[in-house]
């Protein structure tokens, strides 16, 4: 009897680990307990009215809405507000999509990705679509895949939007920068520019900015109409003064962990790069759409919008775009890049 007992103990507690291991496979594999394959996808920004939002939701309804049994899971900036959070969480396999700016990615030790965040590399969105939609953006998608040891595989690229100088004064010429305190980054090419224009580059949070421009910490910043006056920024007595600068026709990259995407089925695989192309499209769709709405919503709150020539700033950031592509090994993507204008 005892031995009974102790038989039928044992195979139930055998059972209940059977079943744990197979909830667990199950969970390494992203399946859910329907057995619908499982993706978390993730961005850093926290309003419901970001491109960011809207592209992922496009991803979303798109991949839910194929035969391929896949339930997205958008998580907006509660995976973490910080890009390199999310590097990390897709790396480990706690995130499946995740978008990133180049400047991030860079630091993961892809450099050549880093030429789409230099100053002036592209002159117009017409110019920066014709680029990462073509070869160029193939070549960089095929660098990504082969220099993260296919940890990362490029999805698409979105936009971020133009972006420009915003600040306690306008700026007529470059010497208006003369010794303003400008939230940039503090090292690498793009300080080493905005140090040359006569700024001084000042680390501060996205998420502490509006404080440090209300405070004075900072003297200026820079970034696209959607992203700023989203968050005010342009209601502070230093970020009321709008100078179109265009340095940065932003680019943003949708990323799958590219080991995990492999083992989907080729109709899970059809199925999130159709999702992808959707998001491309309606994110951009949101940001151009954007850029025109908040600009006129900037003006409507007090803010004083001027353009400024240009060309002063774009031969500045020649020297240190060629310098950068040489350290970078990306010499031909530029020269492409260039010859596309």
């Amino acid at each position: 009897m005892k031995k009974s007992l102790s038989l039928l103990l044992f195979m139930l507690f055998a059972g209940v680990f059977v079943l744990a291991g197979c909830s667990g496979e199950e969970e390494a594999n992203g399946e859910s307990g329907d057995g619908k394959l499982k993706i978390v996808a993730a961005h850093n920004q926290t309003s419901p009215e970001n491109p960011y939002q809207i592209g992922m939701e496009a991803f979303k309804e798109s991949a839910e809405s194929s035969d391929a049994n896949i339930e997205v899971e958008v998580h907006a900036g509660t995976l973490g507000t910080s890009e390199s959070e999310l590097v990390e969480k897709l790396k480990l396999g706690a995130a499946d999509v995740v978008l990133v700016s180049p400047g991030f990615m860079s630091g993961t030790g892809i450099k050549p990705i880093d030429l789409f965040a230099l100053p002036y590399v592209f002159d117009s969105y017409d110019h920066w679509e014709s680029v990462v939609d073509g070869e160029v953006g193939e070549e960089m998608a095929e660098i990504v895949k082969e220099e993260s040891n296919n940890d990362f595989k490029l999805l698409g690229y979105w936009s971020a939007g133009v972006r420009h100088y915003y600040g306690k004064k306008p700026l007529e010429s470059m010497d208006d920068l003369k010794g303003l305190k400008f939230r940039t980054q503090t090292s690498g090419a793009v300080a080493n520019y905005w140090e040359q224009t006569g700024a001084v580059p000042t680390s501060v949070a996205w998420g502490e900015l509006y404080q440090g421009l209300q405070q004075g910490v900072v003297d200026a910043s820079e970034n696209s109409y959607p992203y700023f006056v989203q968050e005010n920024h342009h209601k502070t007595d230093n970020g009321k003064y709008v100078t179109e600068t265009a340095h940065d026709y932003t680019t943003r990259f949708l990323l799958i962990n590219g080991k995990k995407f492999e083992n989907y089925s080729e109709e899970q695989k059809q199925a999130i790069l159709e999702a992808a192309e959707a998001s491309v499209e309606k994110e951009r769709e949101a940001v151009y759409a954007q850029e025109e709405e908040y600009k006129q919503q900037a003006i409507e709150d007090g803010a004083e919008v001027n353009e400024i020539d240009r060309q002063p700033f774009i031969d500045l950031a020649e020297p240190i775009l060629q310098e950068r592509a040489e350290e970078i090994g990306a010499t031909d993507l530029l020269e492409k890049i260039n010859d596309m204008k």
